[in-house]
């Protein structure tokens, strides 16, 4: 059976033989993935490393390689939404893949590790600010995985079902799809200092999370109708941007992925924290030790 290759126009290679929008090289990245939204918190957890190995920025897109305790790990940021995370992880997914001098496929499938480290509101009185947030499962109301084949089998469409049944959901809003976490990375990251649930990923900040400043918004029952919404034995937790499409691309591209998120505002109780930024050092050394 012969090889995938790939034109100039579908994989772009920069001249330095870096991948198009992270600038990174294949020897560059490392088998354990930090991913982050903001690019100054690649320094961030970066200061936690024993070493440094390389340093790349482009736009959003911040990476540093380097070592903690013997493990080797890449932090990388993605900037804000899942269409950054589609960038992001196709491409951290080339440069493990494909071959950059020939174009093709690799002969044998290298697996990446990634954990998405971010913030979050809280949607139930169980998780007031300051909680971490493990995501089993993401709603992704951004409609990206549904743009690719294969969605169905990395997707749960039982509770994709019940949740448009549940929010008497309106299918000029593109249809939501629900994302799993790598189970085993779930157990391996979130052990029992983190509040397990499911997430909604939004394409948006103020809106689709049912902020209502100038502008009404479709649904005025949108988050109450969320925050009643239970399947099995767990509840929605959180809003956030990126962890459907990690998850979901991620699952479809065969790595394992998962998000933690630490809750910096309670849409429940209307609590926000402003100053996070010193307490989610916490939260990145968890995952550290961890990963």
């Amino acid at each position: 059976m012969s090889k995938r290759t790939f034109p100039a126009s579908e994989l772009i290679i920069n001249n330095d033989g870096s991948c198009f929008h992270l600038h990174l090289k294949p020897e560059q990245l490392a088998d354990r993935v930090i991913l982050v939204g903001d690019p100054a918190r690649v320094d961030t957890v970066a200061a936690h490393f024993d070493s440094k190995e390389c340093e790349v920025s482009s736009r959003e897109f911040h990476t540093i390689t380097g070592m903690y305790k013997g493990k080797r790990i890449t932090v990388q940021s993605h900037g804000i939404g899942c269409d950054n995370i589609d960038i992001v992880v196709n491409e951290l997914d080339t440069l493990a893949n494909i071959d950059y001098q020939t174009r093709e496929e690799r002969d044998e499938h290298r697996t990446l590790t990634m954990v998405r480290i971010g913030t979050c509101g809280g949607l139930q009185p169980f998780t007031p600010t300051g909680s971490f947030i493990a995501s089993v499962k993401s709603i992704g109301f951004d409609g990206l995985l549904n743009y690719y084949a294969g969605r169905n089998v990395v997707c749960d469409i039982d509770m994709e079902r019940a949740f448009c049944e549940h929010m008497q959901w309106d299918p000029i809003k593109g249809a939501p799809y629900v994302s799993i976490a790598d189970e085993e990375l779930i157990n391996q990251i979130a052990q029992d200092d983190m509040v397990r649930g499911y997430t909604i990923s939004c394409g948006g900040f103020y809106g689709p999370q049912g902020r209502v400043l100038r502008a009404d918004i479709a649904d005025p029952q949108q988050n109450e109708k969320i925050e009643a919404f239970e399947y099995g034995d767990m509840k929605v937790c959180n809003f956030e941007m990126e962890s459907s499409a990690v998850a979901g691309l991620a699952s479809l591209l065969g790595h394992r992925a998962m998000t933690c998120c630490m809750v910096i505002a309670n849409r429940y109780t209307t609590e926000m924290n402003t100053e996070y930024k010193n307490s989610i050092d916490t939260l990145i050394s968890k995952v550290l030790e961890r990963i």
